[in-house]
């Protein structure tokens, strides 16, 4: 089982660790939904070290990404990021992951330099996934996975909370824009404004051997603002209620990002790509099912894998991702239905045990500002 270098920390603090991808990791600490909670309303601070690092640097290092993901990454400056994913020749999805555009400050001329954020439990096989390739191109890539930790500061509060502890001007920093500079006296340091929550704030990349330290630093800082530990438990609420996908449960190999409401960043105008022609193919024909939301009409969670039917009662898929939303209060879900479902107001079922549970397609984020 691999550990993150704060996973003694974690274990100290009284954290419910648990296995994830490999990883031992905190999944709660006071309680998801305290933790759920401070990140919505203050914040809340994650140790997400288990993501996998790729750098790829070389004069086609952005044909090679261009090539192996869906989005345009033409379109990044530097100092940007974009969500993406990994097709595969079949058009389904191998990964979803981060592309950010490094500075060039460690580049021959003429060279471009990338890092890419990728799933824990696919960190091996991504990195296969993209060296099949990768020898078409003038590249050279590394895995950093082991040497970078990962800290994302999410909530409301968040900007104020990190603001203390940096030279950096976070006002000026948009969504989806990165920059590198000292936090807490560490130098260096990718300060990105991203996350997975939907709660606004910072998704931090450093060096491992300063993870204690920064940890220990922004819980301080944020401690007046009412600052809480958040393991992965809440992380999967908080996403879900944005309608964020989760590889392995709403996306996987065998899924079309079309299908999955990812053609925002499947980007068919550009020039060749892995899967290409089979997602074209499959615009083509009609997309037959589609990822939705829904909120159940009782108090019963849906939950993974558990069978959604027609009104009628035909069977038509099933719950990838289910949890009784701390905000909202009621059992939200996400799933497969076939195509004339997918509208917004379509009534449905979900199966728990040996009843039938009403439920309605929801649009999607479930939380709205």
């Amino acid at each position: 089982m691999k550990t993150t270098p704060l996973t003694e920390l974690h274990q100290a603090l009284g954290a419910k660790m648990a296995p994830f991808a490999g990883y031992l990791m905190p999944i709660s600490y006071a309680g998801i939904q305290e933790e759920h909670k401070a990140v919505r309303e203050r914040a809340g601070l994650f140790d997400v070290s288990h993501m996998g690092e790729f750098i790829v640097k070389g004069k086609q290092a952005l044909d090679l990404i261009q090539y192996v993901t869906s989005n345009d990454v033409s379109k990044l400056a530097i100092g940007q990021a974009q969500y993406s994913c990994l097709p595969n020749r079949d058009g389904g999805i191998v990964d979803d992951l981060l592309v950010y555009r490094l500075d060039e400050d460690q580049c021959a001329e003429g060279e471009q330099a990338y890092m890419l954020v990728v799933n824990a439990a696919n960190i091996d096989k991504d990195w296969d996934n993209i060296q099949q390739f990768a020898g078409q191109f003038d590249t050279r890539i590394v895995n950093i996975s082991d040497q970078s930790a990962l800290l994302a500061l999410q909530g409301p509060k968040a900007a104020e909370i990190l603001q203390s502890l940096t030279d950096v001007d976070l006002s000026q920093l948009k969504y989806y824009h990165f920059t590198k500079g000292p936090v807490a006296g560490v130098d260096n340091v990718i300060v990105s404004a991203t996350g997975y929550t939907g709660a606004g704030g910072f998704e931090l990349y450093f060096n491992n051997q300063h993870a204690i330290r920064l940890w220990e630093a922004i819980m301080e800082a944020g401690k007046s603002e009412g600052i809480m530990p958040v393991g992965l438990g809440a992380r999967d609420t908080l996403r879900l209620e944005m309608g964020y996908c989760l590889y392995g449960n709403d996306i996987d190999d065998t899924t079309s990002p079309l299908e999955a409401g990812l053609g925002w960043i499947t980007k068919l105008k550009k020039g060749a790509f892995v899967g290409k022609e089979k997602i074209e193919f499959l615009k083509e024909q009609g997309i037959s099912r589609r990822l939705v939301g829904f909120t159940v009409q009782d108090r019963r969670v849906p939950r993974h894998d558990y069978l959604l039917f027609s009104t009628e009662g035909n069977e038509i898929g099933r719950v990838t991702s289910g949890t009784m939303s701390p905000t909202l209060g009621i059992p939200i879900g996400m799933g497969y239905v076939p195509a004339e479902l997918a509208q917004p107001g379509s009534e449905i079922q979900v199966q728990a045990g040996s009843k039938l549970l009403a439920a309605v397609v929801t649009k999607l984020p479930f939380l709205t500002d």
